[in-house]
């Protein structure tokens, strides 16, 4: 059977009664998106902080023609370490979209050795690249609209670093140029499109230890320069 004919066939057991099972997690201590996708509540995450653990980490393995990779290879030795009874689970990243629909495909692992809902984690998941997009694309709009009224930070229009960002591979929108059909849509200037998790939020997304940390690194965002060369933050 193909990848997504297993996933089709899978038995899926509601995320709150797995979450019991495997991980102790109570109802209470997961944000549930749907039956099956839930994510842990950060507070339950502070108080397990000092159980000891080992940690394996898979890296840098180039698939192989069928897609075994590094998401494949992390499920199965998950599926292997709990088969011999070692209380083991697996932290994966989340899946882009863009590369969803290309050569690479998704990203839930292959065979039997995969996560499911392998569609929803593969296109939207719980919403978060979605929103790590729109903010990635405000400040970009706030920039545009800065420049049209009046340009207080004497922002160099020629040296703007931000990009906008989509969550798809689309090569035309890798270098456009904005702000075309006259004066009312804004300043016209060279610029382009990131996909998602290329983009400098997402970075700061994965780094941030803590919400106050995730201000600090957004706050501290480099757009571009002013007409004097120097960095606006």
């Amino acid at each position: 059977m193909s990848d997504i004919e297993i996933a089709r066939k899978a038995k899926l057991e509601p995320i709150v009664d797995l979450a019991e099972r495997t991980l102790g997690l109570k109802k209470d201590q997961l944000i549930p998106y749907g039956h099956y996708k839930a994510k842990v509540d950060p507070q339950s995450v502070d108080q397990q902080a000092d159980k000891k653990g080992k940690l394996v980490l898979v890296t840098a393995i180039s698939p192989s023609p069928a897609g075994e990779g590094k998401t494949t290879t992390t499920i199965g030795l998950g599926d292997g370490l709990r088969r011999i009874g070692k209380d083991a689970t697996i932290c994966l990243r989340e899946p882009s979209l863009g590369p969803s629909f290309g050569m690479k495909g998704g990203a839930a692992g292959g065979g039997y050795a995969q996560v499911v809902p392998m569609d929803e984690i593969n296109l939207h998941f719980t919403g978060d690249f979605h929103a790590i997009t729109s903010a990635n694309n405000l400040l970009a709009a706030i920039i545009d609209n800065h420049l049209h009224w009046g340009n207080k930070l004497n922002i160099d229009p020629r040296k703007v670093t931000w990009r906008r960002a989509i969550d798809l591979n689309d090569r035309s929108l890798r270098e456009i140029v904005s702000g075309l059909g006259g004066h009312i849509n804004g300043l016209t200037r060279e610029t382009g499109f990131d996909i998602t998790v290329a983009s400098e939020v997402m970075a700061i997304f994965c780094l941030a230890e803590s919400l106050s940390d995730l201000k600090r690194r957004l706050g501290n965002i480099v757009i571009g320069k002013d007409q004097s060369g120097r960095d606006i933050l």
